[in-house]
């Protein structure tokens, strides 16, 4: 009997061996089988998005089918404008009508003294729509020869004796309001007080233009007059102008940098300068300070000035970055060319230009914060 329970017993524990040997290969629970495995990572490198490639040029073209850079801006319009010989328009600029009608819509403007301190604008434009353009005032000489530049037709109401000799050596087609289109180009506004009220219009001048039978787009061989950088670029050097005060006598004009929109707004009189048919305040991505030789031609005050063959200083000015400059201009061959600090032509960023033609003898009175 000891020995039937001695061999139970020996058998009972080799059993019990053997199941402890399976559970050596490791226990498995409801848990563990539902249990995911995290597993870590090997380290990899980071991968920086590819830049966009720059369209080519042929497929800039492609996305501008029909248009044309601005030969005023640099920028796109439509071929029907860019060919378009622009009109330069002799604005007035006496207190009372100090934010001028239509000026707003000008691609370049052009400031210089007339008689008594006071200036006037010379506001060139492919796109003129709006339907009163003024006041406007009488030529002079300096600034009909800056609409030829630009191949346009010549917008005033009257002339000195000095633009009469100028235009008939020039031959520059223009719109004079003492001739007889006068009264089909331009009209009085009767509420505002002579010779401050003269305003002309888009149909009126086209309608001039028909009957004195000139040309409206430019010739295969016209020469623009500005190299632009294809796209907005910051000035790699020069000094920060957040501010430029020009400071002729009677406006005292200044222009602060907008950061944001990267323009430079214009003041005049002590107040924002606007555009009378909108209520927008004037704004330049381009300011060209244009220092020539320049004096008093008679006793009435009449100024002239050394640019009919001629070079002399300047600053250019955009993005909140001012640099010096140099100019050349030979009016025979009407041309006209600004150039860096090197000698290479100036390449200017598209957009808006604001040129102030400023006595060279005058340079502090122009002053950059």
């Amino acid at each position: 009997m000891k020995r039937t329970l001695s061999l139970i017993l020996l058998i009972t524990m080799l059993v019990a061996a053997a199941t402890g040997c399976k559970k050596n290969k490791g226990p498995i629970d409801n848990d563990d089988k539902n249990h995911e495995v995290t597993k870590i990572p090997s380290p990899t490198r980071s991968i920086t998005p590819e830049p966009t490639k720059a369209p080519e040029p042929k497929d800039i073209e492609k996305m501008h089918e029909g248009e044309m850079r601005s030969t005023l801006t640099g920028l796109w319009v439509s071929e029907e404008i860019g060919k378009k010989r622009p009109y330069a328009v002799q604005f007035n600029n006496f207190k009372t009508v100090r934010n001028q009608w239509g000026i707003g819509q000008a691609d370049i403007v052009y400031e210089a003294l007339v008689e008594g301190g006071i200036t006037r604008f010379l506001a060139i434009g492919e796109n003129f729509t709006a339907d009163r353009i003024g006041s406007i005032r009488s030529s002079r000489h300096y600034y009909a020869s800056f609409a030829d530049e630009y191949d346009a037709i010549y917008i005033h109401y009257g002339k000195t004796k000095y633009a009469v000799s100028k235009l008939k050596q020039l031959k520059l087609d223009n719109l004079d309001g003492e001739t007889g289109i006068g009264h089909t180009v331009f009209y009085r506004d009767n509420t505002m007080k002579a010779p401050h009220n003269a305003f002309t219009s888009p149909d009126r001048i086209r309608e001039g233009i028909k009957i004195k039978g000139y040309k409206t787009e430019h010739g295969e061989d016209f020469e623009p007059h500005y190299s632009f950088y294809e796209e907005d670029t910051d000035l790699p050097d020069g000094i920060v102008c957040n501010k430029i005060s020009i400071k002729y006598p009677d406006n005292k004009p200044y222009f602060i940098y907008d950061p944001e929109d990267k323009q430079y707004l214009r003041f005049q009189f002590g107040e924002a300068h606007k555009d009378a048919n909108t209520g927008e305040q004037l704004a330049f991505k381009n300011i060209i300070v244009q220092f020539v030789k320049e004096w008093n031609i008679d006793k009435n005050g009449y100024q002239t000035m050394d640019i009919e063959d001629a070079e002399g200083k300047g600053y250019y000015i955009t993005n909140g970055k001012k640099v010096d400059i140099t100019w050349k201009r030979n009016e025979k061959k009407k041309w006209m060319r600004y150039y860096d600090s090197t000698g290479v032509e100036l390449t200017i960023n598209p957009g808006k230009t604001y040129i102030a033609i400023f006595p060279d003898n005058k340079t502090k009175d122009v002053v950059i914060e």
